[in-house]
């Protein structure tokens, strides 16, 4: 396979409501895709962070410098740019992993296709559809939290996580408890708005018989994590401290934590999120796919990895019109509360043409320069 051609689309589609976090508000998916043409199939990525460096530290502008100016040299370099060739050709630039896995997903989706092979066949997933939960951000009130999740559970979503921060915590937990039962499960997400003092006051979510809380403290810190865990019955939950397998197993190893989220795009691509996922397995740890509000073009091959026999919690794997009004792709349908699992090659999914022109602000060709 020969590298043709690699162009930038920057996207912006409005989201139907506000998205609110501990870190911030968001109101649109801005975000780019990257567009690789080789003489043998073409494929696309999206990258999953956004344009400020709020969430993680990779943010749009400084990603496509990396990948313009460091990634892509290296990969045309390449005699023959596979996917099992590009990490190592990539190694020497350190971290950049969601600037990585954009690069290396869209060159897998173009050599799956060249192959005819399905996302899905070539991470082993063994399920055709998967169970959908979704993510409720932080509200203004009680009655208009109460009010989603009433709105998500008639849509059919099968799992509830709340977005949570100190202030919003116990009292949004209670009353979904109060008012929806014991029985639905349960889970909330701090995006590491906590500190280890804070120990005694998370204590009071596990009355609540949550399946877990998802990076209640700074990201990276695995010891004050095992020292949360020891203090709590609720499973402690890591997402953005686990960037690799090394990173997983030594929070396995610590007890920093009992599940993990694995968002592909934050451990540099989906052949290292397989390798997570084997390895959580085989420590009878239990793992979910988590998202980023990605268009089609990002929620298609998470659908491949949340059908993994591992991942045993539903994602965050929701429906477009979660987000969208109108996607760039095919838009993907709650059915039952489950998502349908792409069978065609490579992540399974193109952009519609004309949804991506209306929705792309700038377009360049990083290669050939």
């Amino acid at each position: 396979m020969r590298l043709e051609r690699v162009e930038l689309l920057h996207v912006a589609l409005p989201l139907i409501t506000p998205f609110r976090t501990s870190f911030g508000t968001m109101t649109s998916k801005d975000t780019f895709l990257l567009h690789i043409v080789t003489d043998r199939a073409e494929g696309w990525s999206e990258f999953a962070a956004d344009p400020e460096p709020l969430y993680c530290a990779e943010f749009i502008a400084g990603a496509e410098i990396v990948i313009r100016d460091f990634l892509l040299p290296r990969v045309a370099a390449l005699p023959a740019p596979t996917t099992a060739a590009l990490a190592p050709a990539m190694a020497a630039i350190k971290g950049h992993e969601l600037a990585k896995a954009a690069l290396e997903t869209a060159l897998l989706d173009a050599e799956l296709r060249a192959h005819g092979m399905p996302l899905a066949t070539f991470l082993g997933s063994v399920h055709e559809r998967v169970p959908a939960g979704v993510s409720v951000g932080i509200k203004d009130s009680l009655p208009e939290l109460i009010d989603d999740v009433e709105r998500y559970l008639a849509e059919g979503y099968v799992r509830i996580k709340l977005k949570i921060e100190p202030g919003w915590d116990v009292a949004p937990v209670r009353a979904v408890r109060e008012r929806f039962g014991e029985a639905l499960p349960l889970q909330v997400d701090a995006n590491t708005a906590y500190t280890l003092a804070d120990a005694e006051h998370l204590r009071r979510l596990d009355e609540f018989g949550l399946l877990l809380i998802e990076e209640p403290l700074e990201e990276n810190n695995l010891h004050a994590h095992a020292r949360l865990q020891r203090r709590l019955t609720t499973p402690v939950c890591l997402d953005e401290s686990i960037h690799s397998a090394r990173d997983a197993a030594s929070a396995i190893a610590m007890d920093a934590c009992r599940v993990i989220n694995i968002k592909p795009a934050r451990v540099g691509g989906y052949p290292e999120a397989r390798r997570i996922h084997d390895l959580a397995a085989a420590h009878g740890v239990p793992v979910w796919c988590g998202g980023m509000l990605e268009t089609g073009i990002g929620r298609a091959p998470n659908l491949a990895l949340a059908a993994l026999p591992g991942c045993t919690l539903p994602g965050d794997t929701s429906a477009s019109g979660r987000y969208f009004a109108e996607d760039i792709t095919e838009p993907f349908v709650l059915q039952d509360g489950h998502l349908p699992v792409p069978t065609a090659p490579g992540i399974g999914i193109d952009p519609l043409p004309d949804a991506l022109a209306r929705f792309t602000t700038a377009r360049r060709q990083l290669y050939p320069r």
